[in-house]
């Protein structure tokens, strides 16, 4: 007979296959030396262009990171990726930024959802951010999970299908490029200004990407002659219904819908990496 009191001895919640976000706060006084500079840049780049208007954003060339004025960001991101790249346990640890530009949104402009394809890592730098600017939205990668969506009594970080992240100046966020993220619309009077990157392995194709699988051995010449094999009895071959070859397609250029709720998120440590 069951006791109800103490039916088990032990239990756990094991998470699995997690979507990591990292987040850093640049120390105060190099932070403002670095801003400086590069708001400078920003300003120069910007030269000749009339004010951006209601809804409007304005985005740089993608080589910033050649730039010296911004040598020190691309230090501490070089820094961060590294750290990552060891708290993954990753063996290869030759990598490059391959894109970084600034982005400049004011009162009411977004950010639609998107990702950073054929990229191993991505990040931002927040230069300019106020109350109403100040926050990042990341989407749930696993598109399975929309199947159903049942009430919750409590948004947390293993029920909700959208995280919030807060950011002020100086936050250096950096993540899986694959993972979707969006930016609300400017709320406030101010422009919001952020340094955007994209980070790979050097020498992928020579270093990384080399068959999974052995090649496959090509047997000695036989006089025996090879026979195609008969195709199997009518009653075992499977057919694909029409409507879903003809149906397949139909999403490709559909957004699923996304839900509402979000979670907030909030850290408390960088982990050792």
């Amino acid at each position: 007979m069951v006791n109800e009191s103490r039916w088990m001895e032990s239990s756990d919640v094991i998470p699995m296959f997690p979507s990591l976000l990292w987040k850093l706060q640049i120390e105060a006084g190099l932070r403002d030396a670095m801003d400086a500079k590069i708001l400078l840049a920003l300003a120069e780049m910007r030269r000749g262009q009339p004010p951006l208007e209601h809804g409007r954003g304005w985005q740089s060339t993608q080589s910033l990171h050649e730039r010296e004025d911004f040598r020190e960001l691309v230090s501490c991101v070089d820094r961060g990726i590294t750290s990552i790249l060891r708290f993954l346990r990753i063996g290869h640890d030759a990598f490059e930024i391959t894109a970084c530009w600034a982005t400049v949104l004011a009162k009411g402009a977004a950010h639609k959802i998107h990702s950073h394809p054929n990229n191993f890592l991505s990040g931002v730098y927040y230069v300019r951010t106020q109350p109403g600017a100040d926050t990042i939205n990341f989407q749930d990668p696993r598109k399975q999970t929309g199947i159903i969506r049942p009430p919750v009594v409590e948004l947390t970080a293993d029920n909700t299908d959208q995280v919030v992240v807060k950011v002020s100046n100086g936050t250096l966020l950096m993540f899986p490029s694959f993972l979707e993220h969006s930016v609300d619309a400017n709320m406030s009077e101010e422009e919001r200004i952020s340094v955007s990157f994209n980070v790979m392995f050097s020498s992928f194709t020579q270093q990384l990407s080399n068959r999974l699988v052995a090649p496959i051995r090509r047997r000695a010449k036989s006089s025996r002659r090879w026979r195609r094999p008969s195709p199997p009895p009518a009653h075992r071959v499977r057919q694909r219904p029409a409507q879903a070859t003809q149906g397949w397609a139909r999403g490709l250029d559909r957004h699923p819908k996304r839900s509402s709720r979000a979670w907030i998120a909030s850290f408390n440590y960088w982990p050792e990496c």
